[in-house]
């Protein structure tokens, strides 16, 4: 091998837990067609970051505040996870989506 990268799975993978927070608390429940179609492209892009061995499993998170997204991710750094979020169509979409990355200290699996 002439780079002096290593492989990916040679490397120490972290667990991230990342937070969707939606625009309103009521996201979930007063979504417009638009914001629909969002989150259909949002579930595929997710979709295919489980079958590239990124992503652990997302979901819907009820919490009586208002219900929010949650993302478990495999990646080397914060940085990697941020590049997996920033991709996100929700991310980019410009109304008021964002993700909170942090970093698991112990995981058991």
């Amino acid at each position: 091998m002439a780079s002096s990268e290593a492989p990916r799975e040679a490397r120490a993978l972290k667990i991230f837990h990342c937070r969707l927070i939606p625009p309103r608390p009521d996201f979930a429940f007063t979504m417009t067609e638009e914001e629909r179609a969002l989150m259909g492209r949002h579930a595929d892009y997710l979709r295919e970051k489980l079958r590239e061995g990124i992503m652990i499993m997302a979901g819907p998170v009820a919490d009586p505040a208002g219900p929010w997204g949650l993302l478990i991710l495999r990646a080397g750094s914060e940085a990697e996870a941020r590049v997996v979020t920033d991709g996100d169509p929700v991310s980019s979409w410009g109304c008021g989506f964002r993700y909170e990355v942090l970093p698991m200290i112990s995981v058991i699996m």
